[in-house]
């Protein structure tokens, strides 16, 4: 003998459906805000009133051409081989986590010659991202990359 499949029957499983699909949008919510570290601009008009100059910045910036290459070595401490740049360029750098969790940590530099730069301290493991910044004369070159 089968049972009919009634109203109740029907309410049941629509309030479990959506039950499921709006606990999974409250979890993702969660899960959305509390890992996003900060915001990629705080008012998009004004950036975009920027963008042009920014273009330019990079096309000032490219002409330099300066580059730098950075290793992580065993010990924790990074290695930057610059090239193109004159000799007394300084370079900074600050390593920002890309969840915003730790505080940012600026890196001082030693010159090592030869356009080669060793940081004074360990860098903790972990993903980076690394905002790197050159200066000679008046002249900037900076770049952001992700060390993991």
């Amino acid at each position: 003998m089968s049972r009919q499949f009634t109203g109740w029957h029907m309410a049941t499983i629509l309030v479990a459906f959506f039950g499921v699909v709006i606990a999974v949008n409250f979890t993702m919510a969660r899960f959305a805000s509390s890992t996003f570290g900060g915001i990629v601009v705080e008012n998009s008009y004004v950036a975009s009133q920027k963008f042009n100059g920014w273009l330019d910045a990079a096309k000032s910036q490219q002409a330099l051409g300066w580059d730098a290459v950075t290793a992580w070595r065993p010990d924790g401490r990074l290695a930057i081989a610059v090239t193109g740049a004159p000799s007394g360029t300084r370079l900074t750098a600050v390593a920002r986590h890309p969840l915003g969790r730790v505080a940012d940590i600026p890196i001082a530099f030693t010159d090592t010659g030869d356009g080669r730069f060793l940081s004074h301290e360990a860098l903790p493991e972990g993903r980076w991202i690394l905002r790197l910044q050159l200066e000679q004369g008046g002249r900037q070159w900076r770049r952001e990359e992700t060390l993991r």
